[in-house]
């Protein structure tokens, strides 16, 4: 009798055969085994963060949306549609303020309707002149003669000149209207803005981008602001006004502000994708309604920037002890675990003890079996125990099998090659289990089996 080491091959062929068989029973057992498997034949690699940074990393649970900052009010700048536009003195974009003219208008017409006017209330005015020195000449006659009809006739005369004189005086207060008219058209030939604000739209054509009748300029006003968001037909029913929300910076989603939904404009359709939810398909056509945020405080906040809405469900509450979404906690027969990295920078199964769990936020209380000073990973699958856990991303080959397969093709596709379709072979009787499968580090493949096996 003598000691004989069996090659890694042989003794894998013999664990599997002996669970496994030809077909797939006791497929539990295997999936024991398979860190065995992928140990030995990659170099898979995950990256794990510190729990601590984990907690503080907003995971969201509710649906967020895109939104924009703009001003509480806007007023529309109307054109005179009888005049033509000379020039447009403002930008989209510009920042204006009271009084500053915007556009002038095109005066050239009406400075030769004044000119023509004036030439008509000089004619009017030689009229007046004229018929009083008829009058004058008729007064002197009349004051000559003795002869009672030429008297009459004479007097007719003057009477007749002085009603064309009061004719001609009307005729003069009415040109000198026209006149005064016509001159303030020309002194409103630029157009002014009645408040401080941005110009948001211009539209030259009276018709905004989607072709509805717009007003030619849109200024919204500087002061306290509001965000203005959209959803879509499909989801309006989950908002309601009066709902309270959060405003989230895209740039650091750390600082936020709060408001309320002050309004839902259902009859005013949004056809753009401007503001869709960040959820949304992306259908360009999908009916979207605007909708408003009254915030509680603006502080911090520019015109015009975009930032995330998102419904106030208590995620910004600061919690004590240990919460962590609940889709980094798997549970099994044994209990509830998160993948977590060992001493030894490789992953494994850390079961812990849950407490509450925050339904709002989807988070569990961990009471025990984690520190805020562990390094854990996502439950993505496929995962192993033995897994070189890495704080460094960069080190992740995602080319690797771990990142390419589901988990029962990993299964169903490794494990075909090595047992489906072969005969169990038997144990030696007396032979030894040497190699422990929960505990990788401490595999040799050319121990796996110690047998006694008679010549």
């Amino acid at each position: 009798m003598k000691k004989k080491k069996v090659i890694a091959l042989i003794g894998t062929l013999i664990v599997v055969g002996a669970l496994g068989g030809a077909g797939y029973y006791y497929r539990s057992e295997l999936m024991e085994l398979l860190p065995f498997f992928q140990t030995a034949r990659s170099d898979d690699k995950v990256y794990v963060e510190k729990l601590s940074r984990v907690m503080n990393t907003y995971t969201g649970v509710s649906n967020r949306y895109n939104g924009v900052v703009e001003s509480q009010d806007s007023y529309e700048v109307n054109v005179d549609s009888s005049r033509t536009i000379d020039e447009i003195l403002v930008q989209v974009g510009d920042t204006v303020e009271e009084g500053q003219a915007l556009l002038t208008y095109d005066a050239s017409d009406i400075e030769m309707q004044i000119k023509q006017a004036n030439l008509e209330l000089e004619s009017i005015n030689n009229e007046i002149d004229n018929y009083n020195k008829q009058i004058a000449t008729l007064n002197e006659a009349l004051g000559k003669t003795t002869d009672e009809d030429e008297k009459f006739s004479l007097t007719t005369d003057i009477q007749s000149l002085e009603n064309s004189i009061e004719q001609s005086k009307i005729d003069l207060e009415s040109k000198n209207l026209e006149i005064s008219k016509y001159r303030e058209q020309v002194e409103d030939s630029t157009l002014v803005s009645k408040q401080a604000g941005v110009v948001k739209e211009i539209n030259e054509s009276g018709t905004d981008a989607n072709g509805n009748t717009a007003p030619f300029m849109t200024i919204m006003q500087t002061g306290e602001y509001r965000v203005k968001g959209s959803i879509d037909e499909q989801n309006v029913w989950m908002l309601t006004e009066g709902q309270e929300v959060l405003i989230r910076s895209r740039v650091d989603e750390a600082k936020t502000w709060s408001g309320t939904i002050s309004k839902i404009d259902t009859e005013n359709i949004q056809q753009d994708d401007e503001y869709a939810s960040s959820y949304d398909s992306g259908t360009v056509s999908a009916t979207k309604y605007p909708f408003y945020i009254a915030l509680d405080s603006a502080e911090g906040l520019l015109l015009g920037q975009h930032v995330y809405i998102e419904m106030n469900e208590g995620q910004e509450e600061v919690k004590e002890g240990i919460w962590l979404y609940a889709d980094y906690v798997v549970q099994d027969d044994t209990g509830a675990y998160v993948w977590a990295a060992n001493d030894k920078n490789r992953l494994e199964k850390r079961y812990i003890e849950l407490g509450e769990y925050d339904e709002a936020l989807g988070e569990y209380e961990i009471l025990s079996g984690l520190s805020e000073d562990d390094y854990i990973t996502w439950p993505m699958t496929g995962l192993y125990e033995g897994v070189t856990a890495v704080t460094d991303a960069s080190e992740v080959d995602y080319s690797s099998p771990l990142y390419n397969q589901e988990s029962t093709e990993m299964m169903d596709e490794g494990f075909e090659e090595i047992y489906v379709g072969t005969e169990r072979p038997e144990i030696p009787e007396g032979a030894e289990l040497l190699y422990d499968v929960e505990d990788t580090e401490s595999f040799d493949a050319e121990a796996v089996f110690d047998t006694e096996v008679a010549e």
